[in-house]
Order: structure tokens, then sequence, then C-alpha cells
């Protein structure tokens, strides 16, 4: 040992820091004692990072706790050094992580990995301490008095309670100005409030209407941000700088001191679940750290999950949702026809278009009426989905088996058949400039789903004069002034009309329905009530047309305006059919071979089923690790329990896993629990 080494002192109180290492191997998913020497003893606190020696190399690590004395038997190491004297590890935030890597059968270090943004030690020093008190800000509520029970639930969060709710957003609300209300009356009463939504276009609109009331006590995170500037807003959370934090998925961890509220706005957007192991949904995040902070939480949106309507039926969470009557004053006007209806029109600049005759008279009606009109377009890109004229065999890549595309007017002949000119594959862009059909030979194809582009280039011919213009994949248009014009737009991507739309219409919906998922008819209720948002309502002239079969449950729903009463339907079937959240569901994603033998040493709860394999969903990405050009056939094996015993199934997971760190095996495989596609 060396003089330095021999020189070392131990920490003259608590000379033991247990400290999580940051390996993000399951079998070390465990704290591990070090010696603190004394001139570590001020900086090396609960919390803060740390570097140590495992295995004979250095890693960073997590202080958990200072102790008296270990109970390790062996000797212990020594902390090499304290990398920052910041505590980023909050006693809040090491509960949180623990619960969800215990919950989503993964380990705390990748949890860890999620919450805590990379440091940046210039900006540690830039941030300064925390301001002088600032004048309370004042907050109007009135606007929330059209919500049955409102009352309660703010009084509720004055008090402090613990208030769960699953509001259900009224047709034309301006709901980024009632979240930025509630986190302000949550400020007010003297704590701090988180509110996250999907993407940064909602984070945009909410970030406006929350400055106005807030100053600079909002403070915004999301993944858009340079390394520093996402660290100096995390650390003004952390210091107690900002009582309001709003976000994107991450910002679901976020730091912030005495937690009085936290919100998560449209839980059923597939941004919320997070791609990264252990691959936790950001509402199951704002739950837990309700329970384990008893503050209270939201779950907003214009639809209703069967997750949420899970903890409604539970008695968990309340249900905050107008009267039917105001319901009623405030939807516009909503009509559903099948594209095959008889009352297609007989106008042939809309039936070019693709457009009923109801539709295309509301589309009229609007811009006869000054108002801008949106047509929904579930494809983007201009031809996305190829057939054989002859076959009607799909036209796939001869590289990758993805589907072809024509991409502009040269590449097809017409909206429904014609000579091809260049294609490219959807999946890996291979172009094809000479095609001709693998089963019959022909060299003309068909379209299978017309695309945004293709679309508004019809709708320019239907509606001449009037200006047309589409968002969605990489050119996504935030918002648009009122007056005549004509918006194509893919799901998602609307644009905030300034005045309401006078008529959407929501075109080729089968494609929505169509997929072969379990939250198909969920996702399309979502989709077609965010859009229903942006109406007028019907006493100003707003119309809503579904192309589609008004007997379907997702269409009646958004007839009737219920999304509650959907979401109940939903989960009522979904127990029936013992399908989540009525149930608790795992899934092995990899090669057929590694899987069955991973399934093979998880001991399953009593009553615990194991489905599969079969082939992996449409859709999905590979676990990491494989490639798509490697693997010819990728497999997935589910796991299912009861409800109640999702934990012992995490717990089963979990030490399967450690077995199988132990034994060095090394086929790439994917556990996740509660994937968000299972087939």
């Amino acid at each position: 040992m060396s003089a330095v080494k021999q020189g070392r002192e131990l920490a003259p109180q608590l000379p033991i820091a247990r400290v999580l290492p940051v390996l993000g191997l399951a079998h070390l998913d465990r704290p591990f004692d070090y010696q603190v020497q004394t001139d570590q003893h001020l900086d090396a606190q609960p919390g803060v990072r740390v570097r140590v020696r495992f295995s004979g190399r250095l890693v960073d690590g997590f202080i958990l706790e200072r102790i008296e004395a270990s109970d390790h038997p062996g000797k212990l190491g020594w902390l090499e050094r304290v990398i920052s004297a910041e505590p980023v590890l909050t006693p809040e935030l090491a509960v949180l992580a623990r619960a969800v890597a215990d919950r989503y059968a993964g380990t705390m270090t990748d949890v860890l990995r999620l919450a805590i943004p990379a440091r940046h030690a210039r900006t540690e020093q830039v941030v300064g301490p925390p301001p002088g008190t600032p004048k309370p800000p004042t907050v109007d509520l009135d606007a929330w008095a059209v919500y049955q029970h409102s009352d309660s639930f703010l009084a509720a969060i004055a008090e402090g309670k613990a208030a769960r709710a699953a509001w259900q957003v009224l047709p034309g609300e301006d709901w980024p100005a009632r979240l930025a209300e509630l986190a302000c009356h949550t400020v007010v009463n003297g704590r701090s409030a988180i509110v996250v939504v999907p993407d940064q276009r909602d984070l945009v609109r909410l970030e406006a209407a929350c400055e106005p009331l807030l100053g600079d006590r909002v403070v915004s995170l999301s993944a858009g941000l340079g390394p520093s500037a996402r660290y100096r807003r995390w650390l003004r959370a952390l210091r107690g700088q900002a009582s309001v934090v709003i976000g994107t998925r991450s910002a679901a961890f976020a730091p912030v001191p005495d937690l009085g509220l936290i919100v998560v706005w449209d839980d059923g957007d597939d941004s919320l679940c997070e791609p990264r192991a252990p691959y936790p949904h950001t509402r199951e995040v704002a739950v837990m750290r309700s329970h384990s902070e008893t503050c209270a939480l939201v779950l907003a949106g214009a639809a209703r999950t069967a997750q949420t309507q899970a903890l409604v039926n539970a008695g968990w969470a309340h249900d905050l949702t107008g009267a039917r009557a105001t319901v009623r004053k405030r939807t516009p006007r909503v009509q559903a026809l099948s594209d095959e209806d008889n009352r297609i029109t007989r106008d042939p600049l809309a039936r070019s278009a693709r457009i009923p005759a109801v539709a295309f008279d509301a589309a009229r009606a609007a811009i006869a009426a000054d108002a801008p009109v949106l047509f929904s377009v579930p494809r983007r890109g201009y031809l996305p989905s190829l057939a054989c004229e002859r076959c009607r065999a799909q036209v796939r890549c001869r590289r990758c088996h993805g589907p072809m595309q024509a991409d502009g007017p040269g590449a097809a002949g017409g909206a429904h058949a014609g000579s091809v000119g260049s294609l490219s594959c959807r999946w890996c862009g291979h172009p094809e400039a000479n095609f001709r059909c693998a089963e019959c030979g022909f060299t003309k194809v068909r379209a299978l789903t017309t695309g945004a582009r293709r679309t508004a280039e019809e709708l320019g011919r239907a509606f001449p004069g009037v200006p047309v213009l589409t968002s969605g994949g990489d050119k996504i248009v935030d918002a648009v002034e009122g007056g005549a014009r004509v918006v194509v737009s893919t799901p998602g991507a609307e644009p905030v009309a300034d005045g309401g739309y006078g008529a959407v219409i929501l075109l080729d919906t089968w494609a929505q329905l169509d997929r072969p998922e379990l939250r198909a008819g969920e996702e399309a209720v979502r989709r077609w009530l965010s859009a229903g948002l942006l109406v007028r309502p019907h006493g100003d002239g707003g119309a809503l047309v579904i192309v589609a079969d008004a007997g379907l449950a997702p269409v009646q729903a958004v007839i009737r305006w219920d999304p509650v009463g959907f979401a109940e339907q939903e989960l009522s079937q979904r127990t029936e059919l013992a399908f989540p959240p009525a149930v608790t569901m795992a899934s092995i994603d990899g090669e057929g071979p590694a899987i069955l033998a991973f399934a093979e040493t998880v001991e399953l709860p009593a009553g615990g089923e194991l489905l599969g394999p079969v082939e992996l969903p449409p859709g999905v990405r590979l676990p990491s690790g494989l490639n798509r050009d490697e693997v010819s056939d990728p497999q997935r094996i589910l796991l299912r329990c009861s409800r109640a015993q999702g934990r012992e199934l995490a717990a089963a997971l979990h030490a399967a896993q450690v077995a199988r760190n132990a034994q060095h095996e090394s086929a790439p495989i994917r556990v996740q629990m509660d994937p968000p596609t299972i087939g």
C-alpha cells in the first residue's frame, strides 16, 4: 500500500458512506459500504455524486446515507473522490426511484439515469442561491366552476391534501390556462407543482400560459434543451428557486421541494412511455409519487384511458367532469358517415378529394363564414401505401421487405392507379426506380392509402382560391390565424386556430380503427376528441364530421362526447378478456431461443400464465443490441397474472435477470412490464 493510502484517516463522525454504484446490472443493484476520509467529511453528504472503485475500476455512484458502522464482514474500500457537493439525489427522489425500479422489474440506477441529468460543473457554479421571498402570485379560478366538484377539489389542494382527480376537459377548453391556474393555486398555498405534457408543442403552449401568472417561479424541462441549459433549470428546481416545473416525460422526476400537486396531461399519448429501461410510464410515476409524497394528482385530457378509469373505479381517484348540459352546449355538431355512404357528393371536385357530401358541405359552410377548416388524414406523405394494380399484392421493398411509398405526383399516375416513376421504402429509404410486381410481374400500382400531401393537393382543386397548408412529419405548424383557409394535418400535428375551426373533417378513419392493437379504439377516440377540442361550439356553427361507420363504439363515443362511458366500456371488456389494466402483463422480446431460456427461469405467481412465443407486434422496436437485418424472426413471450400479483411478477422477473446476469448471458432481450403494444 502506498504512503498516501496508508495516511488516510476516517472521518470523525459517520465514517461509512452507503453508496449506490451506477452499474446497471440487476445482480449489483444495491448499495455498498465505503470508508470516508477526513477531508471528504463535509462534502460526502447523502445525495451527492462520488467516484468509487468497484472490481478494480472506477465507477460513478450516489451516496444514499452516512452511517456509524458497516455490517460488511470484510475490508471496506475508500471513497475515491466526491465529484460534487451538490446533493442531487434527494431523499424523496431516492424513494421514488427505488419504487419505480421495483414496479418495472428494473434497476434503480437505470431510473436515476432518467431522473437526474448529466452534471455540468460550470453550471453548478453559475446557479446562485435561492432568492428572497417573492411577492405572492394571484390567480382567478372562476373558469373551474363549470366542472362538477371543482370547489371541493381546489379546497383540498389549498389544504395540502392528497386529492386525486381524473379531469375530463370540456370541448373548446383552454387547457393550458386551466393547468397554469392549478399550478399557481398550489403555489399560492405554499407548495410546489409539477405539470407533465407529452411533447414540445404542448410545452410551448403551457409555458405561455404559466409565465404571466408565475413569472420566474416556473421552469420548463425538455429533452430539446442543451445539456447545460437543462441542468441549470433542473438545479433551479432542486435549490427551491422554482416553485413550478413544467416539462415532458422526465419532468415527473423533478426534485421540487414540498410537492403539492403533480399533473399529467393526455396520459394516453405514446410519448409518455419511456423508451429506455426500465420503460416506466409517466402516469404510473405520477401515481407512485402522489402516494409517496402525499400530494394531489390530476390525470387530464380530452379522452380517458382504461388505466385512469381503473383508478376511478377503485375509488383511488375521482371524476372531475362537466355536467351533461354543459357538455352539450360546448360541443360542435358531430356527424358520422361512411365514405361508402350513398350520400357521397355529386360534386366532381369533392369526389376527387374523397369527401362525402355532408363533410364537403360543412367545409364549404365554414369557409363561407370566414373560418378555417381542418382535414385530419392519418397518413403523412403522398401515397404512403401501394399495391399492384393487377393482383392487389402490397408493394414491398426488395431489400428489407418494408412497405413502399410514392413520394410525389411524378411517382404514380393517379390517386388510385397509374404507372410508376420512383418509389422508396418507408423503413430503409431504398429507392425503386423500376417497379415490377413480385407476384404477377405487372408494372403499375394503385394507392391503398392517401397521405396528407396528396390530400392537400386534391383539396386545393376542390377549394380554388382558398389557402391550403399542411402540418405533419418534419413540418409541423403550431398555430394558424383565423379566416378562410384549409389545413391538412396528420393526427397529433393539428395547429391551434385563432378563434377555433369552423369545421374539422376526419378522413380515412379505418386506418386508425383497423390497427391490430389492444388500444386501437382507445387511441382513435383520443385522437378524434383532441381534434374536436379545436372546433367552435355548435352554437357558433362548429361542425365535426367523422368519415366512419356511426355504429362503431369509438365513433359513438365521439358523437355523444362521452369519453368516460367509452373508458368504462373498454375497461369492462378488458376485464372480461383478462387484458390490461384488469390484469398485469409483461413482455419478453428477442430471439426465440434466448427468450424461451429466460422465461423458463421466471417463477410465475400462483395462477400466472405464459403466452407465446409469437411474432413481435408490428411497429415494436427490436431490443437494443439486435439488428433487423440479422434477426429474421424476432419473437415475444407474454406473462400474465392478476393485478394484485403485479409486484410479485415484477420481483420474479428481476430475480430471473439477476440470475441471467450472474451467468453472463449476453443474448440481447428486453423485459418490459405493461408493454404499451400487446398486439
